[in-house]
């Protein structure tokens, strides 16, 4: 008697049971996330080119005046009427530059235009902002209002991601840490709807950094 397709199937079955799976090839953990390493000779240049790809708006401060000049022309140009920051530092940063803002919670729900924050660091490879509860911004005002401003430094430029948390962790302490570590990369955006790709849908509808050159000067 001849045996049946089913019996065919049922013996391989059998027969390939008997004998152990093929494995994959175990990966290796240690090796570098990225083959190629990135250039670390200008980190700020690279992390300006990532930013403005990812849809970041990015101004190159080469003082604090100049930070002053363009946050007050970026006010204006955008009409922004009130720009709530919240920590001490920046606030008595603006206040020396006479840049108007709103330094409580005043209205805030209703009428949150921007938000200025500062940050942890900033990814050169992936042009994204690492930022924290630890200030006084909390984790409202780089989410909440409509446009998120940042002020950094070019001292915060690292290459990755892993760079960025040894930061923190070296700030911190590994048994302090922030209650809230986010990295943002780029404006909010979802797709979820029709595939249709609007902005600001569960964050800021736009970011926009300030990087204040802090290197310091050449000495001949």
């Amino acid at each position: 008697m001849s045996d049946t397709s089913r019996d065919i199937i049922l013996r391989r079955i059998r027969e390939s049971l008997r004998k152990p799976a093929p494995q994959p090839e175990r990966p290796d953990f240690a090796a570098p996330l990225h083959p190629r390493p990135a250039p670390t000779d200008d980190l700020a240049v690279l992390f300006a080119q990532s930013f403005v790809r990812v849809g970041g708006v990015f101004f190159f401060c080469e003082s604090v005046e100049h930070f002053y000049d363009q946050l007050f022309a970026y006010k204006k140009e955008k009409e922004l009427e009130r720009l709530y920051v919240w920590e001490p530092e920046l606030k008595k940063l603006l206040h020396d530059g006479d840049i108007v803002f709103q330094g409580d919670e005043a209205d805030f729900i209703a009428q949150a235009d921007a938000g200025l924050t500062t940050c942890e660091a900033l990814i050169a490879r992936t042009g994204s902002v690492l930022v924290s509860a630890a200030t006084s911004s909390g984790r409202r005002l780089s989410i909440y209002p409509d446009q998120h401003l940042i002020l950094a430094r070019t001292s915060q430029v690292v290459t990755d991601i892993g760079n960025a948390l040894e930061l923190v962790q070296q700030k911190y302490g590994s048994d302090k840490l922030p209650s809230m570590v986010s990295l943002t990369t780029g404006p909010s955006r979802t797709a979820d709807i029709e595939k249709t790709l609007v902005l600001g849908a569960h964050g800021p509808r736009s970011i926009v950094l300030f990087l204040l050159d802090d290197a310091p000067a050449a000495t001949t």
